[in-house]
């Protein structure tokens, strides 16, 4: 049944995002400022979005596991930090390509861009950390403890745009002074998001179970080797 969620979850994911790419790329027409760059953001808002939800529900779990020490909630957490960091990853480097576009360089130092690099840093330690402890309950408790600290850093990222106005761009889906997207463009990039949303929870459902698999075979090793 577990699987057949998956398969169904994986393929209503992989028919949104064909449909996706054949509307961003063959409908929509080119934005009057930014010409066929602008697309870029179907792809860095939808992600950014995944990469900071991910580590916010992770923090929530690794309250859980702290509170009721139970490792499934650990899993969880550590799947979903591992997911996000790569949908950071791919947020960073859309968003480097769409400034030296549109900006004329690769990366400045502004607060949205900085705040984003910190988290994005502060999780690739949390999953190196998480890498050389052997100790799964050692591993489960520091990791849990470095997770809510860093999750601060999710509001930061955030916030950043309201709270510093520098060189990133205001908000988008909101509407201010005139702003805002055009309708088909922001349904695009809503059912993008729902896409990545989707594949996110895919993956993040292997990875869980491929830990705890991973946590049964250590176990027996390490009863085999008492033995």
């Amino acid at each position: 049944m577990r699987e057949k969620i998956l398969y169904a979850l994986a393929a209503i994911a992989a028919a949104l995002l064909v449909y996706n790419m054949n509307q961003i790329f063959l409908v929509l027409p080119d934005e009057k400022d930014q010409g066929a760059i602008y697309r870029i953001i179907f792809i860095h808002v939808p992600v950014a979005f995944i990469s900071l939800l991910g580590p916010f529900a992770a923090c929530v779990f690794s309250l859980m596991y702290l509170s009721g020490k139970r490792l499934q909630w650990d899993r969880a957490a550590s799947s979903m930090i591992e997911v996000s960091w790569v949908f950071a990853t791919v947020n960073l480097a859309t968003g480097m390509i769409w400034a030296r576009i549109i900006w004329g360089i690769w990366w400045t130092w502004d607060p949205r861009l900085t705040s984003m690099f910190t988290l994005w840093l502060l999780f690739g330690g949390y999953l190196m950390m998480r890498a050389s402890i052997q100790d799964t309950n050692q591993r489960a408790r520091l990791s849990a403890v470095l997770n809510i600290f860093a999750a601060v850093n999710v509001v930061i990222v955030y916030k950043s745009i309201e709270w510093w106005r520098t060189q990133h761009p205001g908000p988008v889906l909101t509407v201010r002074d005139g702003g805002g997207m055009a309708p088909g463009m922001e349904q695009a990039l809503w059912l993008n998001f729902l896409a990545f949303a989707l594949l996110a929870a895919v993956i993040v459902l292997v990875r869980m179970r491929q830990q705890s698999v991973e946590q049964e075979i250590e176990a027996m090793r390490r009863y085999a080797h008492a033995l």
